[in-house]
């Protein structure tokens, strides 16, 4: 570990004990800088003795905190992902605590009534003003009694929210069918299922095997079978966890003065209020639905001239698993791409290298792979990241692309070290890890994209880069540390590189003899991005607007509000018995009532994209530079509508983003 430089503290060989005893030291320490600055005496309270003392601490203490916690995502042992998990729920416990410190609070509502003068540095006032912030936002300014409840109802929340996600993660529901349910999927696919005893082959409701098989598994018996136990999942404790969540939410929300939880959340998020998001999605929603009926009505074409030809019944309506197999049709029939061929023209490895070489190319980095790396499993791969003119060390990244069991479901970037000043002057380097669940290569054939993985992998991997891109002073700004309805703004602005000809050339190339994409392919491809919009965007809609009525009300039947949504919103009926939302990883995970903000934020990345990406060249790297400098180095340091206005050179709007939904362009509500 010792020869690679600035991350000396990460270390993933700790045993389950281990975990436990360095959660204990944390404690410990954190325990005494906050003893420490909760006993200044007012009049002593300065900014070295506050301010600096919790940034040079917390920068040392979120890179800790990573070692413990991170392992509950990744780790091979069950043991090591058990202690990791409970080192999480400690932590977080604990974390809740020294929140809850009137002492420390009180000292810094005095440093900022009783200095004379301005800090040197405006990041350092934001810090400031953003603690005292969230200190009232933790009733810091109520009574004992009232914080003593406040701290109690937080750290049932934390419980039950990492509950909720390692039930998740440890659900591992195998169904078997016989190759003749499984038609209509590739015959490698199949092949490379497990087989059971008497033959039939296993299929898991992990994404690689999931996803394949809704979009290409003929028979409708199947994929009901399949849908209905994938929107089963952990259905009885997790619905109990979400719906109790929510009351608690909002019983913290009452006891703080505001309305709903929503309010409590967006008054700190671009949106601000729960009016401004639901008049943004109902108009969104009012626009989106004449596409999506049009969508569904091609779809019921299909369905019709399916069920003749192959002797299935026809129940003359769009079920929850007849979805995606039929956006999967639409694609096929009405643009002409084959996604099981497209795939083929997109290994892994080629992806891989022609996504690094855009990002260095466009961002002006230089990535370099390290050799034997200190990793969790040998799976899992490691660069360093260096700025191309200068040649200075900025940070590290991790890829940990294939699944395991135990492993984390889904696709997401984990920031492991704040990129941040340290009390010296130095900056403490960035290290963020991409983990992801892409097909497993075999002996046949390499681990192959579909092109929605692709566009996955350039999302997650933006994640990475605005955390390592970052010039923030503190780690609480640090990379992707902005408001919640920005953070994806960055990664899904850098999507539109999945449907541009000049990258997708650069990062495919058939597995077998490397040749290139076809033109045609291509073309199909490009032509294709607003195939299913309607359907696809009131997805979209409908689970930001259940997150939004489940919390702006006291208690909520998930279930039957997410029944009546679907129904309303996307015109499609839930199989009974399931409930989506006891899987919706998002409202335990820190989205609560604002989920919204991946279709707010997206407003703002088709700005940034068209108005001067497309405008001016997509490989340009002098637009990535100042892309780099206005959007990714500022990290939270800045609100997010002065880096939109620094980027864009004016008030940003939502022009492009209409259009790219094949809508008329007016003003959104």
């Amino acid at each position: 570990m010792a020869d690679i430089v600035g991350i000396s503290n990460l270390d993933w060989t700790l045993s389950a004990s281990e975990i436990s005893q360095e959660t204990d030291k944390l404690i410990v320490r954190t325990r005494k800088v906050y003893d420490q600055i909760g006993s200044l005496k007012q009049e002593d309270v300065c900014f070295e003795n506050t301010i600096k003392v919790l940034g040079e601490h917390m920068a040392y203490h979120k890179t800790m905190q990573s070692i413990l916690e991170f392992p509950q995502h990744v780790s091979p042992d069950k043991e090591i992902r058990e202690a990791s998990t409970l080192s999480d729920k400690k932590m977080s416990e604990f974390e809740v605590e020294m929140s809850m410190r009137e002492d420390v609070f009180s000292n810094l509502v005095s440093l900022q009534q009783n200095k004379k003068e301005p800090f040197k540095e405006p990041e350092s006032e934001r810090y400031l003003e953003r603690l005292i912030k969230l200190g009232k936002r933790n009733g810091l300014h109520l009574s004992q009694e009232v914080r003593d409840e406040i701290k109690e109802i937080k750290k049932r929340i934390s419980d039950l929210g990492i509950d909720f996600g390692k039930n998740l993660n440890e659900e591992n529901t195998i169904l078997e069918f016989s190759e003749d349910e499984l038609a209509g999927l590739p015959s490698e696919f199949i092949e490379s299922l497990d087989k059971s005893e008497d033959g039939r082959r296993k299929v898991t409701l992990k994404y690689p095997h999931y996803f394949p098989c809704m979009r290409k598994a003929s028979n409708p018996q199947t994929r009901q079978t399949l849908e209905k136990a994938f929107n089963s999942r952990c259905l009885k404790e997790n619905t109990a966890i979400l719906e109790e969540l929510v009351e608690l939410r909002q019983k913290m929300a009452t006891i703080l003065g505001y309305p709903t939880h929503s309010s409590y959340v967006l008054e700190m998020r671009m949106a601000e209020t729960p009016e401004k998001v639901s008049n943004f999605l109902s108009d969104l929603t009012q626009k989106m639905t004449p596409l999506g009926e049009d969508d569904l009505q091609s779809m019921l074409e299909l369905k019709a001239e399916e069920c003749k030809e192959l002797g299935y019944e026809n129940d003359n309506k769009i079920n929850g698993w007849d979805l995606r197999y039929y956006m999967t049709r639409i694609e096929e029939t009405k643009y002409a791409v084959d996604q099981n061929k497209l795939k083929e023209y997109f290994p892994l490895s080629v992806v891989t290298e022609g996504l690094l070489n855009i990002y260095q190319e466009l961002l002006k980095l230089k990535f370099e792979e390290i050799v034997n790396p200190p990793v969790w499993c040998d799976e899992a791969r490691m660069f360093s990241v260096k700025d191309a003119e200068s040649g200075k060390l900025m940070g590290y990244f991790y890829l940990d692309l294939f699944p395991r069991e135990g492993k984390f479901g889904h696709a997401a970037c984990f920031p492991l070290q704040a990129g941040c000043q340290l009390v010296d002057g130095s900056r403490q380097l960035a290290v963020a890890a991409m983990v992801a669940n892409f097909t497993k290569p075999t002996k046949e054939r390499p681990s192959l994209l579909m092109h929605t993985e692709v566009e996955t992998y350039f999302h997650e991997f933006g994640h990475v880069m605005h955390g390592l891109c970052t010039q923030a002073m503190y780690p609480i700004f640090s990379g992707t540390r902005v408001e919640r309805d920005f953070v994806e703004a960055p990664s899904q602005m850098l999507e539109n590189w999945c449907w541009e000809k000049e990258p997708l050339k650069r990062m495919s190339s058939h597995y077998q003899d490397g040749s290139p994409l076809p033109e045609e392919m291509l073309h199909t491809l490009i032509k294709s991005r607003n195939a299913n919009t309607g359907v696809f965007n009131l997805r979209q809609i409908l689970l930001g607007s259940f997150d939004q009525a489940i919390h702006t009300r006291d208690k909520a039947d998930t279930a039957s509000i997410m029944a009546q949504l679907s129904q309303e919103i996307m015109k499609v009926p839930v199989t009974p018995g399931t409930n989506m939302s006891a899987s919706f990883g998002h409202l335990a995970g820190g989205y609560d009532a604002q989920y919204c903000g991946y279709l707010w934020s997206e407003v703002y990345s088709m700005d940034m994209f068209y108005s001067r990406f497309k405008k001016e060249g997509i490989m340009k790297s002098d637009v990535g530079m100042l892309y780099r400098k206005c959007i990714l180095e500022p990290g939270g340091s800045l609100d997010a509508k002065d880096m939109l206005r620094n980027f864009l050179g004016r008030e940003p709007n939502n022009a492009a983003f209409l259009e790219s939904k094949g809508l008329q362009v007016e003003t959104l509500a």
